[in-house]
């Protein structure tokens, strides 16, 4: 049996790192013609090193375009597919016709993209006679009806999202933040959404006289997990499962692809339980969430989807910045760590990433050393006076500050501060 595609989200290189280990593909966006304008997203002139390392690891590349396109930016769209081409892309995300057109006149591979909200066999059907390899669902479908589509098919694939964020209106296809900021540079059909739809607002009736809503977030969805519901999801025999997250930090991609691995290798091994189901929520509640929704796959969703306290993190987890990377050792994996800010103990979960570079290194904390002595845990370091300690890593990183390290934690400790 062929087992479902895992797609993971990538903003820069640090992000397809980590995911590589368990993703089978990974998507992003150029600077330009994405739906997650405000992340950091690929340079066009870096896109080749970029399906080189995907495909170096086994991974296929997928490029999104997925915005409306507008007639001044149609000779740069097919610069940006041509030269996608050229680097080896397995495959472009395209929404306007425009791109569906120039990927079609460029021969290669596209998706449709879940901004053209399929959602019925027969415009799936109208799609695939254009020459679409995949179409990726509307998100407001059950999975009855997602069975039913993937079944009128002849050979094209389906994608389902499976993990993140969710929007208030129809995949995406909204115009409240343009509306609100007086601008089309501020159009979620643009990817440039500033989501006043996680706001409180305040809602009457039209005599003025009874608050439907006062100050609540009704708007903002929880996110999408579907963990314990893995087996369902495969046995729609759809092809492919989609993590949302291109704006989200590598660790994210790497602990919600890791969690998915091992829940669809589970189901493929026939050890899938409920109470392993349990463990992967936990671990899917310690990175960044609002709380989390199956959506609409089993049921109509209701005020019970939305989260109304808060409209950002929920986890109690951070990433603590401790300190960086002086100097480098590698013929013995180690590395000198400057330490500005609180302590580093052994088996802390540890992040090493860069700001001017591409490392991303996470580990357990398993060997320490201050002043040439293994020590269960570090004297402290402040802003004012920095400790230097030996690290054992597990990989190359960059000295000289550039690379710098974290604690990923639920503790608090006194004079650390949090920072991304």
């Amino acid at each position: 049996m062929k087992k479902v595609e895992l797609l993971a989200p990538a903003k820069n290189l640090k992000a397809i790192k980590a995911a590589t280990p368990y993703a089978d593909s990974v998507y992003f966006g150029i600077q330009k013609f994405n739906m997650r304008m405000r992340s950091e997203n690929i340079a066009l002139e870096n896109i080749d090193k970029i399906v080189a390392y995907c495909h170096d690891n086994n991974l296929k590349a997928y490029l999104a375009t997925n915005i409306l396109i507008y007639d001044n930016e149609l000779s740069y769209l097919r610069e940006v597919i041509e030269k996608a081409k050229e680097a080896g892309i397995d495959a472009v995300i395209v929404h306007d016709f425009a791109a569906i057109q120039v990927a079609k006149e460029t021969h290669i591979p596209f998706h449709i993209s879940t901004q053209c909200n399929v959602s019925n066999s027969l415009a799936a059907r109208q799609y695939e006679q254009l020459g679409a390899e995949r179409i990726i669902l509307a998100r407001e479908l059950s999975l009855e009806k997602i069975k039913e589509i993937k079944r009128n098919l002849a050979k094209a694939e389906i994608e389902v999202f499976i993990h993140g964020a969710m929007c208030a209106s129809v995949s995406g296809r909204c115009y409240f933040s343009q509306d609100i900021c007086g601008t089309e540079e501020k159009s979620a059909n643009r990817g440039s959404c500033v989501q006043p739809c996680r706001r409180r607002w305040w809602v009457r009736e039209e005599s003025g006289n009874t608050y439907i809503y006062d100050g609540v977030r009704f708007m903002n969805s929880r996110d999408l997990c579907t963990i314990a519901h893995i087996p369902e999801l495969i046995e729609t025999n759809v092809e492919a499962f989609k993590i949302e997250g291109r704006m989200r930090h590598p660790h994210y991609v790497e602990i919600v692809s890791k969690t998915y691995r091992e829940a669809i290798e589970a189901y493929y091994d026939g050890t899938f339980t409920k109470k392993k189901a349990g463990r992967w929520v936990t671990e899917l509640k310690k990175v960044y969430n609002r709380g989390f929704t199956t959506g609409f796959y089993f049921k109509r969703v209701t005020e019970e989807d939305q989260q109304h306290k808060s409209p950002t993190n929920l986890s109690h987890f951070r990433y603590i910045k401790v300190g960086e990377v002086e100097r480098y050792y590698p013929d013995e994996n180690s590395a000198l760590i400057l330490l500005n800010n609180g302590f580093l103990s052994k088996k802390d979960d540890l992040v090493i990433m860069g700001k001017t570079t591409d490392t991303y290194l996470h580990q357990e904390v398993k060997v320490v050393k201050y002043k040439g002595r293994e020590v269960d845990k570090t004297p402290r370091g402040t802003k004012n006076e920095e400790i230097q300690i030996e690290l054992k890593v597990d990989g190359p990183v960059f000295g000289k500050g550039q690379d710098k390290v974290y604690v990923f934690t639920d503790r608090t400790y006194e004079n650390r501060t949090y920072s991304l």
